[in-house]
């Protein structure tokens, strides 16, 4: 009894409480919030470091778990830093007049992204008031009268020539709307014309007749009809014909140079509207080019602009003159496609969906009439694009979900450009005719956001990865517990009631979640980091504070929320234990049983995990299968349950087989367990329950045990220590507390601790116990209340010890197996001697075996 009394734990070693008087306020009202990543030096080193690092690849992973603050942090981090860096360069896409379909992309000093696209469009306003103003000017319509009126005189002066070339050869060319006509000329009768007194004989309406008088003319030529030509002679008609081949000939001759005169009198009119663009022109386009310099590549396309601007001057006549006119002027538009504020630093984008097009930026379409239309207007940036510069946030759990996406992040870090891709040119089997604009070299550092699973799963599965995140910023999730620490908590607390108007915290009421935070660390000498199970709590305690009208958030709202917020989650827990309270699963929690133990198990769920207690049985039987875990035989148990009961055998075999072999057969059984067991925290369980069974002591049926053990009988520590005293004290509660009721562990467990105040409480009062224990010996001694045993000089334990009642017992079982097989060895050979015939040869014994 004295060993019970010497392992059991005080209620203060069950729980670290905080003092208020060492915190030193009596509410958050009176410090300071906290600033800054609390508890997390080595990431604060190693994401200020990556930040400091220009080179390529030095990228950052942030490793750590949901809720640690991770995203938070190093967002404000990104942010502050981008402050003291210069702001860069903005992008735009311009209309490429060489090949349309892949759009320019032009870098400006930032700012001046959207200034361009406003003084483009303002200028296109302007342009066209300049060339109508132009082309309306009187001196413009005389000149190009003037250049029509020779062009029309030359034409005149080669036709002239041309007909009387063609007269010279009797022949006269006639315009047709068929073109020209060849016709021959022949002598015409001379005909008497008419005098003037013959006329004026007919004004006169008399009846006096007029003497008439003639005046002959001389023979005049006339064209030949067709029925002339046609009575001509074979040769005569073949001789004029081949005179009109000549004069078509000669024709032809004169159209080219007509046409000749034509094209020149076109050059002189497109020089003259040439040089009308240029003067309307070029006082616009200078002053948007000097907004601009120097650029030489946009000073290019401003060279390109005004060319085509000249080219399709008829244009902008025809949309101002004309409003029903429908004209197309978006080739000179500009596309800002990302734009910086001078003023503002380098760029920090925060890409909380990273899909393809959302990194990547894509081109829009527009349907029209059943068609897809696109241009560059319609490129659209993606985050990398904006993050140019700058710096790009993205959650790496996302990122590898995302198709392409991964791939797409490490391209534009090992080649620092980006080209805007559409999904479907890439894996469609049919090429796809679409824009291709100009790639945009790329200077971005990312920090990808991610879990401990994913940073090793990148590493394994892709040789690149490392090349390109060559910082690891890890978060840790806990920290020790010092007066700092937990002063750091507490303007944590302040901080949060600061951001959020909440009632302030009393100095208890911050003990109390300085303690929750060290159970949720499940060390008693640490706190955890998780700030978001943290920030739960406090805005429940102070919703709860708010709720009963008071000002100060107490001890006692900190404390509701924690049991309101496990209460929420406790469903699956609560129908556990109906089921105990029921008598479904059966528990013994009072009296002494041979080869049956309590054991603790922790069911582990998403949101919540709880212990409860089990039932582990021993059977000892002659055999030789040695020890026998039930559950593994039918594979409900994995492999370090399984490691756990070959330890166990390991210690039997240590501690009594070393004279002689054991000869027995042992089956040991989680009793009512129907679903599968991993781990060995029930080792040294599963051990004190064989030795009873082989000794045939019992064990106290009010203590639950817990811990595994290693081949030397040491007790090793487990996890959930908590819940597991919790689950067995619940239990207890449910058919009443006895005061002999406990749970026993491993000493190293003992800084786990940090106990509910319900069982705290229940210690304090005696209603409830805790041991700790270092060896089986120590245990084994608590549960039966007899000493374990020490062996003297010659290896002999004592008879009435543990584990000299072992070993006598396992003497007898090897006694009894010896016996046994004698005994049927000596019943075969007189079986054999029965079955002999007489006066044949007897079979020996040896034959007989």
């Amino acid at each position: 009894m004295s060993l019970i009394k010497d392992k059991r734990l005080a209620a203060d070693k069950l729980r670290r409480a905080a003092s208020p008087e060492i915190l030193g306020f009596k509410t958050t009202k009176d410090i300071e919030p906290f600033s800054g990543l609390m508890g997390q030096d080595r990431v604060v080193k190693s994401v200020n470091f990556g930040l400091s690092v220009d080179s390529g690849g030095y990228n950052i992973f942030v490793v750590g778990e949901p809720g640690s603050g991770r995203r938070s942090y190093v967002l404000e981090e990104l942010k502050n830093a981008a402050k003291d860096m210069p702001a860069p360069d903005d992008w735009v896409f311009v209309y490429n007049f060489d090949d349309p379909s892949s759009p320019l992309s032009i870098s400006l000093p930032a700012g001046k992204g959207k200034q361009l696209a406003n003084d483009a469009d303002t200028a296109l306003e302007d342009l066209k008031a300049a060339l109508v103003k132009a082309f309306e000017n009187s001196e413009f319509e005389d000149n190009k009268a003037q250049l029509v009126k020779t062009f029309q005189d030359e034409v005149n002066k080669v036709m002239e020539e041309l007909q009387k070339w063609a007269e010279s050869k009797d022949f006269s060319i006639k315009r047709t709307p068929q073109g020209f006509v060849n016709l021959p000329l022949i002598m015409a009768p001379p005909v008497e014309a008419p005098t003037d007194a013959q006329n004026d004989a007919e004004d006169n309406e008399t009846d006096t007749a007029a003497e008439p008088v003639s005046q002959a003319k001389e023979p005049v030529r006339r064209e030949m009809q067709q029925e002339e030509f046609e009575k001509l002679s074979d040769d005569e008609q073949k001789a004029l014909q081949k005179v009109s081949e000549e004069i078509s000939q000669k024709t032809l001759e004169k159209l080219r140079v007509i046409r000749e005169h034509e094209k020149k009198l076109k050059e002189k009119v497109k020089e003259l509207e040439a040089q009308i663009c240029t003067v309307a022109i070029e006082p616009i386009v200078a002053e948007l080019r000097s907004k601009f310099e120097p650029n030489e590549k946009l000073s290019k396309w401003f060279d390109a602009f005004s060319e085509d601007v000249k080219e399709n001057f008829a244009a902008f006549l025809a949309s101002v003159r004309d409003d029903s006119a429908e004209v197309d002027f978006s080739r000179y538009e500009v596309n800002a496609f990302v734009s910086n504020n001078p003023e503002g630093g380098a760029p920090v984008v925060n890409e909380t969906n990273p899909i393809y097009y959302n990194l990547v930026g894509k081109t829009d379409y527009e349907s029209r009439q059943g068609n897809l239309y696109t241009d560059f207007r319609k490129v659209v940036p993606g985050s990398i694009h904006r993050a140019n510069g700058g710096f790009l946030l993205i959650d790496a759990d996302e990122l590898v979900r995302q198709f392409m996406s991964w791939d797409v992040i490490k391209h534009v870090l090992r080649y620092h450009e980006l080209s805007i891709e559409n999904l479907g040119e890439q894996l469609g089997y049919i090429p796809v005719s679409s824009l291709c604009p100009e790639a945009i070299p790329i200077n971005v550092k990312v920090v990808l956001v991610g879990t401990p699973y994913i940073y090793y799963l990148l590493n394994i599965y892709d040789p690149e990865f490392q090349k390109v995140f060559k910082v690891k910023a890890e978060f840790d999730s806990d920290m020790p517990r010092t007066p700092e620490s937990e002063y750091q908590l507490a303007q944590l607390t302040a901080g949060f009631v600061k951001r959020n108007g909440a009632p302030d915290f009393t100095a208890g009421a911050v003990g109390e979640v300085i303690e929750w935070a060290s159970r949720l660390a499940e060390n008693r000498n640490r706190l955890s980091l998780h700030t978001d199970s943290i920030l739960e709590i406090l805005v429940e305690a102070a919703s709860y504070a708010k709720g009963d009208r008071k000002k100060l958030v107490s001890a006692e709202h900190v404390r509701r929320a924690i049991s309101e917020s496990m209460t929420r989650n406790s469903l699956t827990e609560d129908k556990y234990f109906e089921e105990y309270e029921g008598g479904t699963i059966r528990i013994d929690t009072d009296g002494e049983v041979v080869g049956q133990i309590n054991g603790l198990t922790v069911c582990q769920l998403i949101d919540h995990s709880f212990g409860s207690p089990v039932r582990i049985t021993a059977n000892v039987f002659m055999g030789g299968d040695g020890v026998v875990n039930i559950e593994r035989e039918v594979r409900m148990t994995g492999p370090i349950h399984n490691k756990g009961l070959m330890i166990l055998s390991s210690y039997l075999g240590r501690m009594y087989a070393r004279d002689y072999p054991l000869s027995i057969t042992a089956r040991i059984a989680f009793e009512q367990t129907y679903g599968g067991i991993e781990g060995d925290s029930a080792s040294s369980t599963e051990l004190y329950c064989l030795l009873s069974a082989i000794a045939d002591i019992p064990l106290k049926q009010y203590i639950a045990v817990t811990g595994s053990v290693d081949q030397m009988g040491y007790i090793q520590p487990i996890g959930g220590v908590n819940e597991k005293i919790e689950g067995f004290f619940r239990y207890c509660k449910l058919h009443g507390l006895t005061g002999k009721q406990g749970v026993m562990i491993p000493v190293q467990n003992e800084q786990h601790l940090m106990l509910s105040h319900e069982v705290t409480d229940a210690v304090k009062k005696k209603k409830f116990h805790i041991w700790s224990v270092s060896t089986i010996d120590e245990g084994i001694e608590i549960l039966s209340g007899i000493k374990a045993g020490t062996p003297d000089e010659n290896g002999e334990y004592p008879k009435k010890s543990v584990h000299g009642r072992v070993k006598a017992a396992l003497e007898a079982w090897l006694e009894r197996s010896f016996r046994y097989k004698k005994d049927m060895e000596d019943r075969v050979s007189r079986k054999k001697k029965k079955k002999s015939p007489t006066g044949k040869k007897k079979t020996s014994k040896k034959e007989a075996e």
